[in-house]
């Protein structure tokens, strides 16, 4: 089967270009031919300088993208990878209507934690569009309520997690190196992992937390850091994936506080190292992160219970292995092998 997958290349950091490359590389093994058309595609070098303007980046990199929709005419199905607001009316619109314009079946895969705000407040952009396609994938049980909600039936297929890149790690410590992996932005609140960390350092003076990733808030976060007396704050800005094993080699616990979320491949990558994970319990992390079974769960906008949970876990050292353990048990539902057969069944659905 030849699959067009309409997705973020690697220049976007996130979760939907690490899906897009696992998924790719999974349905190659499988036999099938697999092409992307890119949202972002490269920009010519003499047009780099647009990038630093929004409106204009925006306009080129249409004009980019949308003749490259053409390819879609070659595939035997078409995969469109979906996030929300004017994503969705910018990358998803124009591959929905190019495959329908080629008679191609289409299959949704819808990931953002937003949904239920997009899907209720966006209307004649968004409802219009949902109703041409075959079928809609979401990675979690939360996503398939939220659509049920709002009238569509939505098949579930787990995110992709390669273990075989991440090496777990029992640690005989468990000390308090905190990662964050999460993309500066808002919903994220990595503002209240900094907010947590200065109350940990408080109590362990060696206490160190490296954050990985970049967004809007990288300068309003830094200053955060500053005005808070941190030290042992490490901002390391983007990491490639094929670097993040590595980095998660160098910690002892993973925190996120985010609050608004799906199926955060961040995390599903922390269980796979071996990391004891304490996170709020936004979008389906209250399923993944079961609290006292694969982690720690403490409210939304709580920076002294985030304290208080990695304080246990430095203090318990059982408990925290425990955890690591049942979380690397849990996230073998998340490989290749075990969503390869649903995937194939998606596309033979939506071709049939």
């Amino acid at each position: 089967m030849q699959i067009a997958l309409v997705a973020a290349s690697p220049r976007i950091v996130g979760g939907h270009s690490v899906q897009a490359q696992a998924l790719a590389i999974g349905l190659c093994h499988a036999g099938h031919d697999v092409r992307l058309t890119p949202i972002d595609p490269a920009f010519p070098g003499a047009l780099q300088w647009v990038r630093r303007f929004p409106y204009a980046r925006t306009v080129l990199n249409q004009a980019l993208y949308l003749p490259r929709l053409r390819t879609l005419q070659d595939a035997d199905v078409v995969h469109v990878f979906s996030a929300s607001y004017c994503s969705f009316v910018l990358a998803v619109v124009p591959a929905i209507v190019a495959a329908r314009r080629f008679h191609k079946p289409i299959v949704l895969h819808y990931h953002s934690g937003e949904a239920d705000d997009h899907l209720a407040h966006w209307g004649p952009l968004v409802h219009p569009w949902l109703r041409l396609v075959d079928a809609i994938v979401v990675p979690s049980d939360y996503l398939r309520d939220v659509f049920a909600r709002h009238g569509y039936c939505a098949h579930v297929v787990r995110n992709v997690v390669d273990t075989s890149r991440f090496r777990f790690r029992a640690r005989s410590t468990v000390g308090p190196r905190l990662l964050s992996t999460r993309n500066l932005e808002p919903y994220y609140r990595v503002d209240n992992t900094l907010a947590a960390f200065a109350l940990i350092q408080r109590r362990y003076r060696d206490a160190t937390l490296t954050v990985a990733g970049d967004g809007s808030e990288r300068d309003a976060l830094r200053g955060l850091a500053d005005a808070l007396g941190l030290t042992g704050v490490r901002f390391i800005g983007r990491v490639d994936p094929a670097d993040m094993p590595a980095l998660h080699d160098t910690a002892d616990i993973f925190v996120n506080s985010s609050t608004l979320d799906n199926q955060p491949v961040s995390v599903l990558e922390a269980f796979a190292a071996g990391l004891p994970v304490v996170s709020t319990p936004a979008g389906d992390l209250a399923a993944l992160v079961r609290d006292g079974e694969t982690g720690l769960l403490v409210p939304p906008d709580d920076p002294a219970a985030m304290a208080d949970a990695v304080t246990t876990l430095v203090e318990h050292q059982p408990l925290a292995r425990r955890l690591a353990r049942s979380a690397r048990a849990e996230v073998e539902a998340f490989t290749w092998t075990q969503v390869r057969e649903r995937w194939e069944r998606v596309y033979a659905e939506a071709c049939a």
